[in-house]
């Protein structure tokens, strides 16, 4: 085989222009310099049969903070107390973000139960695969004293792994203040801002309520930013017609990076046998949010918008995206990263199969870059992203392509080439899996 050079630029940077360290002020041994969003690779045979031989590197430097993989502990449960997070960095995950905390744990009031799963089959099915999980769960309902206190333990103890406080407050600039402030003395390595919970207290402009008012979300990202000295991501709700807006409007705000998506509002089901809601608590129920497996193609929707906006607008500038939502294998957490994600956050996949996943996803992810001889996650983050255009120019381009192809003819052209005894067969040769 002759000898191969080849440039590879990252589609997520087109510009080739690498990014500069992170914004804020940045201390601890966690921190390291930004996250370059660009790569050049010059290739020839030796050099990818030693791409082949070289184990693949999973870290990931988002913000400038230094991540062993790009697997994150979403918000929630899995980060709700000390030994659970402890767990979780014992096990290997790149980072944790704790549950939602909030000024005054005293108005958050839980109910059980609160979850309800969908299986495929018959919806009620023990025997089916669970592809859906819904929640009716609110923030962290632990004094907040004793989370900072076990912020301050966790940091103390990994000094090197990266810990982010998850936030939500009400509409009142002191109390956002005061939470940004109390959560930074812990030493955390960033924070999290709440903009998407889709169910409980929205009447105090808290979570999606803020989310959804691109007016209100300037304004509290204005508050939050002016007073933090670490990077600050905001958690974009999928309940919206265009998520870019929010997004958009948070990055312009000061915020280094963005996370979608958080859960969907959903009814989970009825049971057709006591004709009541799921989950049932003393026979009634709530609208939740929805996630697990079967939220995957939505998420990755929401997450290609977003990286097309950011892609356009904020090139010239360290920010990041982590991708959530339905990740359960290390194709999953590719698929996002693909689309231009610096990392991917975990939380019902934790819930269901446990926190040592981390090992499966990360075995799983060097599998699927050993394939591709990628070597570093940065080689092919954004990849796909330049495959995606309007269904106008997909039809010019196919269109072309069959100029091209002369003769050889794939699939149907026009809706008059339908059979009724080949129906079948003629669908099967338009489908591309």
């Amino acid at each position: 085989m002759s000898s191969l050079n080849l440039t590879h630029l990252n589609p997520f940077n087109p510009s080739g222009a690498s990014f500069p360290a992170c914004r804020r002020r940045l201390t601890g041994g966690a921190r390291l310099g930004g996250g370059g969003g660009s790569f050049k690779i010059f290739a020839s045979d030796t050099k990818q049969q030693q791409q082949q031989q070289k184990e693949p590197d999973l870290s990931v430097t988002v913000n400038g903070l230094h991540m062993p993989n790009p697997f994150v502990i979403g918000s929630g449960p899995p980060g709700t107390n000390y030994k659970v997070m402890k767990k979780a960095f014992d096990e290997g995950w790149g980072a944790v973000i704790a549950k939602t905390v909030s000024l005054d744990a005293a108005k958050v009031i839980n109910v059980t139960p609160r979850y309800a799963r969908l299986r495929a089959g018959a919806n009620g099915s023990a025997k089916g695969q669970i592809i859906g999980w819904q929640n009716i769960e609110l923030i962290s309902d632990r004094p907040l004293e004793t989370m900072l206190k076990e912020f301050k333990q966790l940091k103390e103890e990994y000094p090197d792994r990266i810990l982010i406080a998850s936030i939500m407050e009400e509409y009142n600039k002191a109390a956002w203040e005061e939470l940004v402030d109390r959560v930074e003395q812990t030493g955390i390595d960033a924070i999290e801002v709440n903009f998407s919970c889709p169910h409980g207290m929205p009447e105090r402009k808290m979570g999606a309520a803020v989310g959804q008012d691109c007016d209100l979300l300037e304004e509290v990202c204005g508050w939050i930013n002016a007073k933090a000295t670490v990077p600050v991501w905001a958690k974009m709700t999928p309940n919206i017609t265009d998520i870019t807006q929010p997004a958009r409007v948070a990055l312009k705000s000061g915020c280094e990076g963005v996370a979608a998506i958080n859960t969907i509002m959903s009814v989970m089901g009825i049971n057709l046998k006591t004709l009541h809601p799921e989950p049932c608590v003393e026979g009634y129920s709530t609208p939740g949010g929805y996630s697990s497996k079967a939220v995957h193609p939505i998420a990755l929707g929401k997450v290609m918008n977003i990286a097309q906006m950011m892609k356009s607008e904020f090139r010239d500038g360290d920010y990041s995206l982590s991708g959530i939502g339905g990740v359960e294998t290390g194709g999953d957490a590719a698929e996002f990263i693909l689309l231009g994600a610096n990392s991917v956050q975990v939380c019902t996949g934790v819930m269901m199969y446990g926190y040592d996943l981390v090992s499966k996803l990360c075995s799983e992810l060097k599998d699927f870059m050993r394939t591709h001889n990628f070597s570093t996650i940065e080689e092919f983050r954004g990849t796909s992203l330049q495959y995606f255009t309007t269904h106008t120019e997909l039809v010019r381009i196919q269109q072309e392509a069959i100029r091209e192809r002369r003769a050889i003819k794939k699939g149907l052209q026009s809706d008059k080439d339908w059979t009724g005894d080949g129906f079948v067969k003629e669908s099967e040769s338009m489908v591309s899996n």
